[in-house]
């Protein structure tokens, strides 16, 4: 009470206890009145809702779907097991197990309303799930998707599929701090030219733009003339302040590459240079160890050896360049010159990951 009285002063004390007396008698009443309004008769008219509705539903679906498109529908449903019922994307999960155990315990579905006698199966659903029964090819369309989003990981800037389709040749170039290398290769995989130029003035001094263009332009002028020019993407990290000369100069080489081949950009806003993942190239070949990318250098190797010793090889040398291609890779083998070796190894992969896989 002394507590009370300190809290609440004296002149409101009594205010106080009438309050709180009418409060609980106010909440009590309400209760006793929550409890006496339960009433059966609402209960029941729900009920009658339901069934109202349900009927409704099933005269709908009854209107939705041909007699044919019917007793199709019926006919995986009283036939197909638990995983057959899976390979349609809307009964995946505990829905085929449901529909199964419905079947067993009832009999077959005597119609497509009966389907929403099954558990997680509403009005929307059945259509959906009926509708995926009849059009089983848009699983073929979440196919596409996946390739398109895969494509998009692989090259940028994105190209229609149309254009890949209409590859004929494609030249691969890597580049790094002390040349460029590029592979020409049609889509039979036959190595047209493969060649490497140094390029050694180009980290020295401050970056100068005119040598950088200079050296470039020199490089384009051996390049031969291909639908594609298919660059490698860095995977290294700009996080990394000590590589960031490294960085700017691979950054220049590539701009000035996308502006010197895309030569006709202007005209028709074609993108004839694209982008290749660097470590997507590495898994595809098993290159990768962990998030580092191992030499190509015995893989290349191999695909020359194949290309005498196979009728088929993977990559096909020319009877006339296979000599002067090894003897070209016996020089530079002690030195590993990495970018001879990525410029084949992405075209190669440019077209069985890009063009090849995206064939019907």
């Amino acid at each position: 009470m002394n507590v009370l009285s300190g809290l609440i002063a004296p002149g409101r004390w009594r205010c106080f206890l009438v309050t709180s007396r009418s409060s609980v008698f106010q909440a009590l009443q309400n209760s006793c009145c929550r409890k006496k309004s339960t009433a059966p008769k609402k209960i029941i008219s729900n009920v009658a809702f339901c069934n109202e509705n349900t009927k409704k539903s099933g005269n709908e679906l009854d209107k939705l779907f041909s007699s044919e498109q019917q007793a199709s529908i019926l006919h995986v449903l009283n036939t197909a097991s638990d995983k057959e019922l899976e390979a349609f994307k809307l009964l995946r999960g505990r829905k085929s197990l449901n529909i199964v155990e419905h079947r067993e315990k009832f009999g077959p579905f005597q119609n497509l309303e009966s389907l929403m006698n099954v558990p997680l199966f509403q009005y929307k659903t059945t259509i959906q799930v009926c509708n995926s029964i009849l059009c089983p090819e848009t699983g073929g369309k979440k196919r596409k998707s996946q390739e398109n989003r895969l494509l998009r990981k692989l090259i940028k800037p994105e190209i229609g599929r149309e254009r890949l389709k209409a590859v004929n040749s494609i030249v691969s170039i890597v580049f790094g701090t002390r040349r460029i290398a590029w592979a020409h290769l049609d889509r039979k995989l036959v190595v047209l030219d493969w060649k490497q130029n140094e390029c050694c003035q180009l980290m020295k001094g401050t970056y100068l733009s005119s040598v950088y263009l200079e050296e470039i332009s020199s490089v384009i002028s051996k390049i031969p003339k291909a639908d594609f020019y298919v660059l490698e993407k860095t995977g290294l990290s700009i996080q990394n302040s000590s590589l960031f000369p490294i960085l700017l100069h691979l950054h220049t080489i590539e701009a000035m590459l996308y502006a010197l081949l895309n030569k006709t950009f202007a005209q028709d806003g074609q993108h004839q240079v694209l982008s290749m993942n660097r470590n997507a190239v590495g898994k595809h070949f098993e290159l990768m160890v962990g998030d580092t990318r191992t030499s190509g250098k015995e893989l290349v190797k191999q695909f020359l050896s194949e290309s005498v010793l196979m009728e088929e090889p993977r990559v096909f040398f020319p009877s006339d360049k296979i000599v002067h291609y090894r003897q070209m890779f016996s020089s530079t083998e002690q030195y590993r010159i990495e970018e001879l070796y990525d410029s084949l190894l992405q075209a190669v992969a440019f077209y069985e990951l890009a063009v090849f896989d995206t064939e019907p």
